[in-house]
């Protein structure tokens, strides 16, 4: 029997924005503050009332989303940062990964979504609340995170 190559991969490196030390706590800032301003788009949109029609359902969703997605990587960046540590973990890159991919369709499907209920608002004004009914609405979403999760799960 032939001797093989065993080598398994543990961990990858992960190259940062900027070595410099002075630009860290900019960019921490900087990654900090677009995470906590789509939290803020999310505790509008559920807070007011006069905002719960299909298209800032859509919103919503999207905002949460982008909150999610920004979550599969930003917090990992910002322990790098502060630890100056820019490893990863296999099993955490692979999860990332999943995760990434799941949630860049979910973004490109509820960008379809928002763009059919704005294209109904537009060229059938009168229908709009016939069309986009609010089970309708939870019903392309679930729909969407199905085939985006089958679709993430094909891909990692």
């Amino acid at each position: 029997m032939e001797p093989q190559n065993d080598t398994q991969i543990l961990e990858f490196f992960l190259l940062g924005f900027s070595e410099d030390p002075e630009l860290q706590p900019l960019i921490f800032g900087l990654f900090l503050s677009m995470y906590l301003v789509t939290v803020l788009i999310i505790l509008v949109t559920i807070s007011d009332s006069h905002l719960h029609t299909p298209m800032y359902f859509f919103l919503s969703n999207l905002s949460f989303v982008d909150i999610c997605f920004t979550s599969t990587t930003i917090p990992k960046t910002l322990v790098n940062i502060q630890t100056q540590s820019k490893v990863i973990a296999y099993e955490g890159c692979i999860i990332q990964i999943y995760y990434f991919t799941l949630l860049v369709g979910m973004d490109n499907f509820l960008l379809t979504v928002m763009a059919y209920d704005r294209f109904v608002a537009i060229c059938q004004l009168l229908y709009l609340m016939v069309i986009m009914k609010p089970q309708f609405c939870v019903l392309l979403v679930l729909a969407f995170w199905a085939i985006s999760s089958l679709n993430s799960l094909l891909r990692s």
